[in-house]
């Protein structure tokens, strides 16, 4: 004679609660452990028994039967989870409050900003429970970004003049982003360098053998990314003026040439409008000040720091030279277009969305 088993409690579902069931089950909202609840209550509710409804839903018969005698017990409320037993809070929400409020509104005596070690002396706290709450809330005092806001009474007209000559250029015309890197030194090691080995990084001395400076004058073409480069140990309105030449040489005689540059003293010097003026395919726009952001020309100077200046190791100025044409014909083999998408508008929106207030003001 087959054992029939322990009878299982009846499971009658009214109208309300088999439709709660279904939304649940259905919903993109409910938790996947909700919905699998639900389902398995539907199907003992339907007549099928353990077995059949965990080989059906792909659960073990002990979960089935779990969920089923938990809503025949305590209904819906049954299949939400118990709170599960364990040691209360001992951090209060005056504690966490104390905490952010003393980061965000005051400095350690004796210090620039809060520390873990600082902080948890201030609240009582443990310091693995401030770095907890400093997560919490994205609070990172042992870190800083810069910005410069610019002064320039015609910031906003010039914004609009060179984000447009980028995202709309003039036909038969070539933009270029125009600047200088001064100052590049010539760097050599005290020491030469151990190589790298596996397991084991390059190493450097800390210490550097001056061997003189030198400028990169650069102007990179926004629409194929291609650069014009010369380098000159000074930065004189002279070298400027040899630049622009170069670009006059380099740049076919049927183009006009419209030229991205700052404000500095030698793009304004009178001989440099003359040479202008005596070239009138050429027409120059002023980048506003404190906004190098906007000359496209700047990532290149970014590109060629890391790439070849960070780690240098160079015994003269003339092998500094060397190395700087080298890697400027090297990129123009194959230059990637940098494709500026952000408008003037969208600039300025982000822009407006700084925070107005600074510290320490007026010190």
């Amino acid at each position: 004679m087959a054992r029939s088993g322990r009878s299982k409690p009846a499971l009658v579902l009214n109208e309300q609660e088999r439709d709660q069931l279904q939304r649940w089950a259905r919903s993109r909202k409910s938790s996947r452990a909700l919905a699998l609840r639900s389902r398995i209550v539907l199907g003992c509710a339907a007549g099928a028994d353990n077995k059949s409804v965990a080989a059906e839903l792909g659960c073990s018969a002990a979960t089935v039967g779990k969920w089923r005698s938990r809503f025949v017990k305590s209904r819906l409320d049954g299949l939400s989870d118990e709170e599960r037993p364990g040691r209360p809070p001992r951090i209060t929400a005056e504690q966490v409050e104390e905490a952010v409020a003393a980061t965000l509104e005051s400095t350690p005596a004796n210090a620039t900003h809060w520390s873990r070690a600082k902080m948890a002396e201030r609240t009582g706290l443990s310091k693995s429970s401030i770095g907890r709450i400093w997560k919490a809330f994205e609070l990172k005092p042992h870190r800083t970004d810069g910005f410069k806001l610019s002064n320039d009474p015609l910031f906003v007209e010039k914004v609009y003049d060179i984000v447009g000559l980028y995202l709309h250029p003039p036909e038969n015309a070539v933009v270029l982003s125009v600047d200088k890197k001064s100052q590049l030194q010539a760097l050599a090691t005290s020491q030469p360098a151990s190589p790298m080995m596996p397991g084991m990084s390059e190493r450097r001395t800390h210490d550097h053998v001056r061997q003189g400076t030198t400028s990169l004058f650069a102007a990179l073409n926004v629409a194929d990314d291609t650069v014009i480069a010369s380098t000159h140990r000074r930065h004189r309105t002279s070298d400027f003026k040899k630049f622009l030449a170069k670009i006059e040489d380099q740049v076919p005689a049927h183009l006009d040439v419209h030229v991205v540059c700052d404000s500095h003293g030698t793009h304004k010097h009178p001989s440099i409008k003359k040479w202008l003026e005596s070239h009138p395919r050429f027409t120059t726009h002023v980048t506003p000040t404190y906004s190098s952001w906007v000359n496209q020309v700047e990532r290149l100077f970014a590109q060629v720091t890391r790439e070849l200046l960070q780690r240098s190791d160079f015994r003269s100025v003339q092998a500094l030279e060397k190395d700087l044409r080298g890697w400027g014909r090297t990129w123009n083999e194959n230059p990637k277009p940098f494709v500026w998408t952000k408008t003037a508008d969208e600039i300025l929106a982000s822009l407006g969305r700084l925070p107005p207030r600074t510290t320490g003001a007026g010190h």
